[in-house]
């Protein structure tokens, strides 16, 4: 009998704890993220994101790499590595933050969790945090220890990930606030458990501590979930274009600051603690960005899918910037997508056009998130 041919592009790239699982259960084809195989297909991507919003789906984003960070030093070094003020964060809470470079470009968007007092990870999103962190740190003076620890996130996302939760933990989980984590175990399976996720839906980040034990937990949720609706899936484009979420690479990049993203909350130029590009920031805030980031709402028949490169999008015939990420909804039956465009063409209503693969459409600037773009947006 001949064995199958394995899977691979070969050691360079790794593999999660969950691969295996994730093609028991029907995985098609994967993409590399933070040099990892991370699964981007179980079907259609179309019937994954109604999963994930009427019911909820199990992603495999091992990907999502620690950089985990200890010693004396620890919290002040967290806090030179971004403009997010970090002084009243608690044990046990989680942020969003921005990595800056000393341009005030964005080197990563991650969740940074706060374990102990000197005690952080950064769950980033597909850039080398983990090289910077050690680089800034040889030279930093700060008594630090910068490495990567055998941490594996799974993400249980949907309006039922609660009632799984709480099927897998018991009622206590249910205390868990929004951006706050704590240490539990399941079945002897040692985790962090955080109520994040990049869905826009109720949801939960499971961080396994011990990658031997991958394929347990993937199963052991699965066997709880499946009979309360839950499918596994992979992070849905769809919705999280709906909610207006950033995809690194696509939507930002070391070119990119907070201010043209609209993302002043996260930028402190007032507090005494210095960061990296503090200055480059101060000086990007009195001049005044060129461009800035909008929601774009394209005609014409439904996208086939994502885009895949970088379209132009121009006001009278003149080109004035780029959407950076597109989809069709179908819940909302529009085109949608993010743009970066020239900072005097950013009204709400602006009419522009857009060069997609098929010709040139018409698009309209509106408001974003698209979904409910009413709803505030999680401050934490």
């Amino acid at each position: 009998m001949t064995a199958a041919a394995e899977f691979g592009f070969g050691t360079q790239i790794r593999k999660s704890p969950y691969f295996e699982a994730t093609v028991r259960w029907g995985a098609k084809a994967f993409s590399v993220y933070n040099h990892m195989y991370i699964p981007r297909d179980f079907g259609d991507p179309e019937q994954n994101f109604w999963n994930l919003v009427h019911d909820a789906i199990l992603c495999d984003v091992a990907v999502e790499r620690q950089v985990e960070i200890t010693g004396p030093d620890a919290a002040a070094f967290v806090q030179m590595l971004t403009p997010r003020n970090l002084s009243k964060m608690a044990v046990g809470q989680c942020k969003y933050i921005l990595i800056t470079n000393a341009a005030g470009g964005l080197i990563n968007d991650p969740i940074l969790l706060r374990l102990g007092e000197n005690h952080f990870w950064i769950s980033i999103s597909d850039s080398d945090v983990l090289l910077w962190a050690q680089g800034v740190a040889i030279n930093s003076g700060m008594d630090v220890t910068i490495g990567e620890p055998d941490v594996s996130p799974l993400q249980l996302q949907g309006p039922k990930s609660g009632m799984i939760m709480q099927a897998l933990f018991g009622q206590e989980i249910m205390d868990l606030r929004y951006y706050w984590h704590r240490e539990v175990e399941l079945d002897g399976i040692p985790l962090i458990v955080s109520r994040t996720g990049w869905s826009s839906e109720l949801g939960y980040e499971l961080y396994l501590r011990d990658g031997s034990r991958g394929d347990e937990l993937w199963e052991k949720i699965m066997a709880a979930g499946v009979p309360l609706g839950l499918q596994p899936g992979h992070t849905s484009s769809i919705r999280r274009i709906e909610g207006g979420m950033l995809s690194y690479h696509a939507d930002a990049d070391m070119q990119t600051n907070p201010f043209e993203l609209c993302m002043d909350r996260l930028v402190d130029l007032s507090m005494d603690a210095d960061f990296i590009g503090k200055a480059a920031l101060q000086r990007i805030r009195e001049a005044g960005v060129s461009r800035k980031q909008v929601g774009l709402l394209i005609g014409g028949a439904p996208l086939r899918g994502p885009n895949t490169t970088f379209w132009t999008v121009r006001k009278d015939g003149a080109a004035i910037g780029k959407v950076t990420s597109a989809v069709y909804s179908p819940r909302l039956q529009q085109n949608i997508a993010l743009a970066m465009v020239s900072a005097d063409c950013d009204c709400l209503g602006t009419e522009l056009q857009v060069d997609i693969p098929e010709g040139q459409e018409v698009a309209v600037i509106v408001e974003k998130p698209f979904y409910d773009p009413r709803k505030m947006i999680a401050a934490a």
